[in-house]
């Protein structure tokens, strides 16, 4: 008995060390960065062009706020994020969603085959096939527009695997009994598979609203009207920019912050809807093969 005391006590004060550990790495990686992000933000011109760490104010201020919507104006990359993220994920889940429910089919040939194609996709860096997918937009006329914005990463390999074992969580009986009442494959997939799949069709839109809208690389590529300029393409021009684009200075560091604090907002806010759903979907798409 004191022996599986003893032992009990050392698993204790081990998880509690791990824990310990494990905060101390969450608080440097993660939220001291996000922190100094804040004070910066909300910090005066002068304050936040000082060198060194901040992680307090010397000043309050709001003016690095009033020169993002002022100057940058950053209202129109706002809402172009807003429309293109939001249309483009709901498109997207709505076909991985299609593309799940066929690959479940028991009759589907090759069904295997497929999704291990499926699978070597999610393989190939995105940034290797940006030549290829800037000639095939040229071709198509879809640059320096709203559709190829939308239309490009419509397709995602990593949605339609998520789906496709969320699917296979849902009792086949269901379905045979669907067929035999005379439901059709679209009433069979709408009125059971979807319903039941809400908490991970509610996690495959969160990431991948997420990756839509914090993506750079690819409307970068596609886009040079700055009337279509996302968040993020608005931010790497304010950083990397010698000048703004009223011809002003570059952009000083607390309206760089300010831009960062403006585009973080909506991901926190679809989080806190959203996190009842990610925990239990996450595990359920994850371990069923």
């Amino acid at each position: 008995m004191k022996k599986r005391g003893k032992l009990s006590n050392n698993l204790k004060g081990g998880w509690a060390l791990l824990f310990i550990v494990l905060a101390l790495i969450t608080a440097v990686t993660m939220f001291l960065p996000m922190w100094e992000v804040i004070v910066v933000g909300t910090s005066s011109t002068l304050d936040s062009s000082s060198a060194g760490l901040k992680l307090w104010w010397h000043e309050f201020s709001l003016e690095g706020f009033e020169y993002v919507f002022k100057v940058t104006k950053l209202a129109k990359p706002f809402i172009n994020s807003l429309f293109v993220t939001t249309v483009g994920t709901i498109i997207q889940v709505f076909l991985a969603a299609l593309a799940g429910y066929v690959l479940i089919q028991k009759e589907l040939p090759f069904r295997n085959a497929i999704s291990s194609f499926i699978m070597l996709t999610m393989m190939v860096p995105g940034d290797l096939t940006l030549i290829s997918v800037y000639q095939l937009n040229k071709q198509l006329h879809l640059l320096n527009s709203y559709q190829g914005l939308i239309l490009n990463g419509l397709i995602s390999g990593f949605s339609i695997m998520m789906m496709r074992n969320y699917f296979q969580t849902v009792p086949y009986t269901l379905e045979e009994a669907a067929r035999i009442d005379g439901s059709g494959e679209l009433g069979i997939f709408a009125r059971i598979y979807m319903p039941i799949s809400l908490p991970g069709l509610a996690t495959v839109f969160f990431m991948e609203y997420v990756a839509r809208w914090n993506s750079i690389m690819l409307p970068a590529t596609l886009v040079t009207d700055e009337s279509l300029y996302t968040l993020p393409v608005m931010l790497k021009a304010m950083i990397m920019s010698t000048e703004s684009t009223s011809g002003a200075s570059v952009a000083p560091d607390n309206a760089i912050m300010a831009a960062i604090i403006i585009t973080t907002v909506p991901l926190l806010l679809i989080y806190v809807f959203a996190q009842k759903f990610l925990l239990n979907g996450i595990s359920m798409g994850a371990v069923k093969e």
